[in-house]
């Protein structure tokens, strides 16, 4: 079962002015589950993108990042799950270019004003026929509060909908944040490893919102991994409505911007994180601490070393104090320099090892004490400057290999 997390109340998830969602189930997926979404989004509202730096990127990735440099307003998203229509060729390209021209029908724009993105198997071809069947469902049912469906439709192996609202003031007026994602397993960052999609109604410029988006992906999604693979569909999008009546933010230093930037940063933290917590067979939920480091990247460096070992993941799954095996991994982590008597490694409060080894104070209960929790901080001192970064992760349990093992079946 996920850790320490539940799906998000309907209440919870606050409309967004500019933007409705709209449902169906085509049976991509499965039997009696929706999995068809459409977002309908106002005629200005502006869009930023983030998406999978795999090189086997999906065929709706390529059509959305070729939409989007067209620079026409965006009016909508279609979000499948169930299929990936990745590793599909020409004939994947031509399915996500039809299921766009469907949706334009529909909300009488041009194809090139639709975002397609898909979730699910890949190398199979996409069943356009369902999927085209299910549009007019969604396009009838379209609601500014239908998030929590929303947020239901577009998973696969996950077990709980993930789904948070964020408001802030800004000029005098009450600007909101919404935000959907999924993601339970192959997840790693070279980007923002899932589908992602956060709405606010702030106006905000163009090359802010850009900038927004990437900072908010590198503090947030970019510092998640439950087993170091990185999707080929991998989207995060950013949409702003202009709707909340504020002056539009087109200054980087303003408190405006920062206020924004915040609320959107701390949303897509909280999804990130519910990505970790709801990791394929997840038991604990794992923050690791890099400090210490000569910059930030070595630090991160350090973080993935730790978070894709399947020794280390397996210690945590069975509570085991084994923690010679984190020792172990910072030691290939790559960075060659690295002085091992200046690193210092705690467990939460714990002190384990120092000057190399075995700390003085060290005892096996304590380690023991902390490896039973659902939630651990594994903090790692390197001694080697002032950076420091933070990754999410999970353990690796039975139930990981059962559910990548029957994804199919």
């Amino acid at each position: 079962m996920p850790v320490n997390l539940l799906p998000p109340s309907p209440g919870a998830l606050l409309p967004i002015k500019g933007v409705a969602l709209g449902t169906a189930e085509t049976g991509i997926r499965q039997p009696a589950r929706e999995d068809l979404l459409v977002i309908h989004l106002s005629a200005h509202c502006r869009v930023a993108g983030v998406f999978t730096r795999n090189r086997f990127c999906a065929a709706p990735v390529i059509v959305s990042q070729a939409h989007l440099e067209k620079g026409r307003p965006i009016r909508a998203l279609v979000i499948n799950a169930g299929n990936a229509n990745a590793g599909t060729g020409e004939p994947g390209l031509a399915d996500a270019r039809g299921t766009c021209a469907a949706v334009a029908a529909l909300l009488h724009c041009r194809a090139e004003q639709v975002l397609p993105f898909s979730t699910g198997v890949i190398m199979e071809p996409l069943p356009l026929e369902r999927l085209i069947a299910g549009l007019p469902q969604c396009v009838a049912g379209m609601r500014e509060d239908g998030w929590a469906a929303a947020a239901e439709a577009i998973l696969t192996t996950d077990i709980v909908a993930k789904g948070a609202s964020r408001q802030v003031s800004i000029g005098g007026k009450t600007v909101t944040v919404t935000g959907i994602a999924k993601g339970s397993g192959m997840i790693h960052p070279n980007m923002a490893t899932l589908l992602a999609f956060i709405a606010t109604d702030a106006a905000i410029s163009q090359p802010l919102l850009d900038e927004m988006l990437g900072d908010a992906a590198q503090r947030s999604f970019n510092c998640i991994t439950v087993d170091g693979d990185t999707s080929t569909n991998d989207s995060y999008m950013l949409l702003a409505t202009g709707e909340a009546g504020n002056a539009e933010i087109d200054d980087a230093a303003s408190a405006d911007f920062a206020a924004l930037r915040d609320a959107v940063t701390e949303l897509s933290i909280a999804l990130a994180q519910a990505i970790v917590r709801d990791g394929e067979g997840a038991t604990k939920f794992i923050t690791l601490r890099i400090t210490g480091g000569a910059n930030e990247a070595e630090c991160r460096q350090v973080a993935y070393a730790i978070a894709h070992s399947p020794l280390v993941k397996t210690a945590f799954f069975a509570s085991d104090p084994n923690l010679g095996r984190i020792l172990a991994a910072i030691g290939n982590a790559g960075i060659v320099d690295l002085d091992a008597g200046r690193l210092r490694l705690h467990l939460d409060d714990v002190l384990v090892a120092e000057n190399g080894g075995r700390a003085a104070g060290y005892r096996e209960a304590d380690g023991q004490r902390i490896m039973a929790q659902a939630e651990i901080t594994v903090r790692v001192e390197l001694g080697r400057g002032d950076a420091a970064a933070t990754v999410w992760t999970c353990d690796f349990s039975h139930d990981y290999i059962r559910i990548n093992a029957e994804y199919r079946s």
